[in-house]
């Protein structure tokens, strides 16, 4: 017999060949697939007693003959008639060919799923196509069908022993890659690794006389009956455990996992492992796997999990998903939308339960999944709602808190005058130890935010937690971190103020992308003589445009500091009074004659100011300017001659890391001098 396809197109092979190139290795998949599909409906009518013979040999083969140049694909399915072939191969339900190459021009699974054209993918890669079949139906006879890649077909009786069906692929010149036995067991593994039919391939080896030697058993490539399939009650944690180093071969183990399980509005069964993070966001696409029925469908899911689930790992299994969707499927899908949300409730749940029966265990292994839980949180609502209640704190003594229990230690001491509950914490705990000891010296707790994602969580926990304030240790002197009342004065003149300022000012050591701002704090005498802290807001806009495109304003502007001088330090007030003894008589006449001047320019730049008006108050501007200057060189000229100026600084530079190079090399030869 002799047909013709039944395609609307003229040519269909041409277009698969075309729009599938880029995907041409799913063929196996799909061959496979089918196989399986074949084997599973011949034990399902069996169970219904609907065909009585023998079920032995229920398994699928996978052979290549490169003599031959063909890949063969076997089953022991229920096989297919003539009319079978007919109806299922020969007559193709296909739209016009200028709406189906629109439609599907981006996605070749598309083309294969939408039409049914499993078995037709097998022409991406094959110059001829043969079946060979013999149905499970008594007295059927063997058929063998034959086309090679035009719509023309024949079809003729042939004799065949068993039942079930060969697809034997005649691979072409291009694809001879599908001929090397270590390319197909990789695609075998990717696609067919956890199919529920035996899938062999080729003979297990063994070490005999130096080298590798086939042996007469069927290798088997594939696990019938993982894990996810299973209930969770019949599994230990060594099962899952040995799933997921078959999964992952090599990684650490998981931290702890999830079992999926649901059959109801959907069906979706699957197992995800919380892997070990290292210490930044390893946000790695792939990590998940998604099947359908047990086939292989892909590892790019996203749509299917929540974006920072992405930092999961392991398998989810669902039949009301596709084994051939595109991507914009999966984004759009409501079915798909349904999924991700069970997900996202199963994990929060999962992980509540985990802190609630075994919180210290799930201390322990906080820091490893906090990056996890802090992702979540910042990108899906409904997760950071259920997160609020087990999201943890860590304080620098190494306890850990939930956000309550760590409001309510904090609120006596840690409120301030504005009724905001301030929480202290530090992104360093080693390089901001004197900032935390002086909080502690204080009464105060302080918490350790030292993760890649906390310059942004700290900002959503502020809208999460009422009336709450972060600030970091370090961003003011002790004294201002939470303010409760009016400030301490500070008791300085005028000109004490300006002396001050420009000694500390000239003696600064050029600090690459750093400026600083010289300012006076009444901190006790106990307090240090001079501390740098950095302005809270623009550190954390700066950290926040390190991780976040669009914010590269920030992460330009150079950082930003202040020198708090502690006025009430027994060494500040001695350098201000032998300060003053040397220069008042100096330099508050020339603040006098400023001051003067500065009144004049005012009057003179009335609102009905002549020109010449405005010519002297501009010739009086240049004058200010002039006995500035003059100024500002005597109190430096001054400072210069005052080591224990320089000395202070560069302590304080050096109790922030930013005392380097050159200039700290300075500071040690002046500190043994000084000594």
């Amino acid at each position: 017999m002799k047909g013709t396809i039944g395609v609307t197109t003229e040519n269909i092979f041409p277009v698969i060949k075309k729009f599938l190139y880029s995907d041409h290795e799913i063929f196996l998949r799909e061959l496979v697939s089918n196989a399986v599909d074949a084997t599973q409906k011949l034990r399902t009518l069996s169970s219904f007693g609907e065909y009585n013979g023998e079920l032995s040999d229920m398994n699928v083969t996978v052979s290549i003959d490169s003599g031959e140049g063909t890949l063969t694909v076997s089953d022991h399915g229920i096989g297919m008639t003539a009319d079978d072939i007919e109806k299922y191969i020969n007559q193709i339900a296909f739209s016009g060919a200028e709406e189906f190459l629109e439609k599907y021009k981006d996605s070749a699974n598309a083309i294969i799923g939408h039409f049914g054209l499993g078995f037709y993918s097998a022409f991406m890669v094959a110059r001829k196509v043969e079946i060979r079949s013999l149905s499970y139906k008594e007295g059927a006879q063997a058929v063998k069908w034959s086309c090679d890649g035009s719509p023309e077909f024949t079809m003729e009786p042939t004799e065949k022993s068993t039942r079930g069906t060969d697809i034997v692929l005649y691979i072409d010149d291009d694809n001879r890659q599908f001929l090397e036995a270590s390319r197909i067991e990789g695609l075998l593994r990717k696609y067919c690794r956890f199919l529920p039919v035996p899938v062999i391939f080729g003979k297990e080896q063994e070490w005999k006389d130096g080298k590798m030697t086939d042996t007469d058993r069927d290798r088997i490539i594939n696990i019938t009956e993982p894990a996810w399939t299973k209930k969770p009650a019949d599994l230990t944690d060594k099962d899952y455990l040995a799933f997921y180093r078959e999964l992952y071969p090599g990684q650490d183990d998981p931290l702890f996992w999830i079992h999926l399980n649901v059959d109801y509005p959907f069906t979706l069964t699957g197992i995800l492992f919380f892997p070990k993070i290292h210490n930044n966001l390893e946000v790695t696409r792939n990590r998940i796997q998604l099947y359908c029925n047990q086939v292989y469908v892909t590892d790019s899911v996203e749509g299917v999990v929540p974006e920072f689930m992405m930092l999961l790992q392991g398998v989810i299994d669902s039949p009301d998903i596709p084994l051939n969707v595109s991507r914009s499927y999966l984004q759009s899908d409501t079915a798909v939308k349904k999924i991700s949300s069970y997900i996202t409730k199963k994990v929060a749940s999962r992980l509540d339960e985990i802190f609630r029966n075994d919180r210290p265990g799930f201390e322990q292994k906080w820091d490893d999944i906090k990056i996890f839980i802090e992702y979540g949180m910042l990108t899906d609502e409904k997760f950071c709602e259920a997160a609020m209640k087990f999201c943890l704190l860590r304080d620098t003594d190494g306890k850990y808190f939930t956000l309550e229990e760590y409001r309510t230690l904090i609120e006596p001491s840690q409120t301030d005058r504005e009724g905001n509950v301030v929480y202290l914490y530090a992104t360093d705990p080693t390089a901001q130890y004197n900032y935390i000891r002086s909080a502690n010296d204080a009464g105060y707790s302080v918490i350790v935010m030292d993760g890649q994602l906390d310059p942004h969580f700290v900002g959503l926990l502020e809208q999460k937690i009422e009336k709450s304030r972060f600030v970091r240790v370090d961003s003011d002197v002790v004294t201002n971190l939470i303010p409760k009342a009016d400030k301490a004065a500070v008791d300085l003149s005028d000109t004490r103020r300006n002396i001050l300022t420009t000694m500390f000012d000239s003696q600064l050591p050029e600090v690459d992308n750093a400026r600083f701002l010289v300012t006076f704090e009444a901190m006790g005498a106990t307090a240090a003589p001079v501390v740098i802290t950095q302005n809270e807001y623009m550190r954390r806009m700066k950290e926040m445009a390190a991780i976040q495109p669009g914010m590269n304003f920030y992460g330009q502007m150079p950082d930003s500091y202040s020198l708090a001088v502690n006025t009430d330090h027994p060494l500040i007030r001695k350098i201000s009074e032998e300060a003053g003894a040397s220069l008042d008589a100096r330099i508050e006449p020339l603040e006098k004659q400023i001051n003067d001047d500065n009144a004049r320019i005012t009057a003179l730049r009335g609102d009905n100011a002549t020109d010449k008006e405005k010519a002297e108050a501009d010739e009086l501007v240049k004058a200010v300017d002039n006995t500035r200057s003059e100024q500002t060189t005597i109190i430096a000229g001054y400072a210069s001659e005052c080591p224990v100026v320089r000395q202070l600084i560069d302590l304080a530079l050096l109790g922030n890391g930013l005392l380097r190079g050159a200039e700290l090399s300075r500071f040690i030869s002046r500190s043994v001098e000084l000594l």
